[in-house]
Parts: structure tokens; sequence; C-alpha cells
């Protein structure tokens, strides 16, 4: 079975829901505070697969996601640059996906709202082709967060786009946070280590999205979290 972890430590708070979509998934899942990791009670390689999911990690006081990006880099440099040169894969939800850019795992940066406020709402987006995306070309889940916008030269890596409800590049409020060119997602070059503004762990059951009492078969952020275990069973 493949085996996840998910990284916890102090404002982390959807970690429980990461563990439940990660175990519906078909994988065995530990959660570990990252004090666990630098002390070296744990180690990554008994892992396939490392989400950072989302919260305001240290209450985000220096800015989203750099109090836990730095103890990485400076505390698990090393085997977090083994995990993703052996192809293992990584996952960053919201305040994940600020760790990893952060820390250097993920290209570009990500800056407050356009809107100068926190955004929380249902969001649609387009999917491009990766290993994460797999059967996957619209998909809708929540956005919540106060510092979401991407910045920098990143399109080529884009996997989600914000889109409207025609498939189109999205307007405020459709795009949250004012990314150029709608970016919601992104992976490295290596394609391996993905980092997303919208949360699929808040999207698992049909019950999920809040009009499934008129039709709209909620559950498909699942598929994010299969197509990693699947792609791992396979490769890893």
């Amino acid at each position: 079975m493949v085996k996840a972890i998910v990284l916890r430590t102090a404002g982390v708070n959807c970690d429980a829901e990461t563990v439940h979509a990660l175990k519906l998934a078909g994988a065995d899942v530990d959660l570990v505070h990252v004090n666990s990791l630098i002390a070296g009670k744990v180690t990554l390689d008994s892992y396939s697969i490392l989400v950072i999911p989302g919260g305001f990690s240290y209450g985000d006081d220096l800015g989203g996601g750099r109090v836990l990006a730095t103890q990485l880099v400076r505390k698990l440099r090393g085997p977090l640059d083994k995990f993703v040169q052996d192809g293992k894969i990584v996952i960053g939800v919201c305040n994940g996906f600020q760790v990893l850019t952060q820390a250097g795992l993920l290209p570009g940066k990500l800056d407050a709202n356009a809107s100068g406020k926190f955004e929380c709402r249902w969001v649609r987006l387009k999917a491009a082709p990766s290993l994460f995306t797999k059967n996957i070309e619209y998909i809708e889940m929540p956005v919540a967060h106060g510092e979401g916008r991407v910045v920098g030269d990143v399109y080529d890596n884009a996997v989600f786009l914000y889109v409207d409800s025609e498939g189109e590049e999205a307007e405020y409020p459709a795009n949250p946070n004012g990314s150029a060119h709608g970016i919601a997602g992104v992976v490295n070059e290596k394609g391996n280590v993905l980092g997303m503004m919208p949360h699929p762990e808040r999207n698992i059951y049909t019950e999920s999205h809040p009009s499934w009492t008129q039709g709209h078969v909620g559950g498909e952020g699942l598929k994010i979290y299969q197509n990693a275990v699947r792609y791992a069973e396979e490769h890893l």
C-alpha cells in the first residue's frame, strides 16, 4: 500500500481532512509533526507522498508559509531534495502551496490578493495534463486565503486555471485573488510537485458541493488524491 505523510505544525488546520481524503484514495497515511521529522524520529524515506495541508502555519506572522518553509529549508533541505529527485510526490494546498514556493520547491511566488482581503468561495477550475489531473477537465472546489495571487513567469507550469462558467479565463470574483492568467495551481519542471490554492480535500463527497441538492455532483477533489496514489502505486 502506498504510504503518505501529512505534515502538521502550529496553525495548520486542514490536516485531518487531508488525512481522510488520502485514506479514501487508498493510501496508508501518517500525520506527523514537523518536529518529529527534524528530530529524526520519522524519515521521509518511508513515504511515497508528502502533503503539506492548508491553514495558517505559525499564524503566517512573517507572511504565508514563511516560517514553516524556513524550517524545511534549514533543517530538512537534503531529505526534501532527495524526495523530489527520486520522483516522489509532493502536494501543497493553500498554505502548503505558499510553503513550497517559499522553500523553492515550486517556481514563482504568492502575493496578497488583489482585492486586499481574505477571499472564501467556490471556484471553477480548468485542468491541464499532469499526473495529478488524469481524467479531469473541469473541477470545482473552495478557496479560502488572503495571499493566493500567483506572480512570476510560471504560466508554462500551470495545471489549474480559474475559469468562468463558459470555461474562459475568469475575472474577479471567479478569479478570487487576481492571479495573472487565472493561475490557481502549478507543478515543478519534473511534474511531481504540485501546489494549488483551492482545497480538494473539501470536496470529496457528493454532499460536499453546496449545490448538491440541485443536482451538482460533488466529490471531484478526491480525484486529485486518487491520481497521486495511483501514480505512486505504478511508478514508485
